[in-house]
């Protein structure tokens, strides 16, 4: 069990690094200065519409990974531990008495 999770928190790391390099490859919808003109160049080898779509595709795939990873990491940590709630060892602050109406 520990193997597997270890794999997976390896292949976690790599999906965020990966994740966090494809967000910042795109450009945004009309942020350069020829969309302010309603140009639609761009310096992409692939053109303006076909790198646009594999980035897009890549993020949206990548973000499904780190969602997958992340649920199943939390799974095999719950199963290795036996833990229910990270609060479970939390100890309760015994409750105020109210303040004496005084001075």
């Amino acid at each position: 069990m520990q193997i597997l999770f270890y794999f997976v928190m390896a292949l976690h790391i790599l999906v965020c690094i990966a994740l966090i390099l494809v967000v910042l490859l795109q450009q945004g919808r009309s942020a350069d200065l020829a969309g302010a003109f309603g140009g639609q160049g761009s310096q992409t080898a692939f053109g303006p519409r076909a790198a646009a779509n594999a980035l897009t595709r890549f993020t949206t795939w990548a973000a499904v990974l780190f969602m997958c990873t992340s649920i199943s990491l939390v799974v095999l940590f719950v199963r290795s531990t036996g833990s229910h709630s990270v609060l479970d060892g939390a100890q309760t602050a015994p409750a105020s008495a109210p303040a004496r109406p005084g001075k």
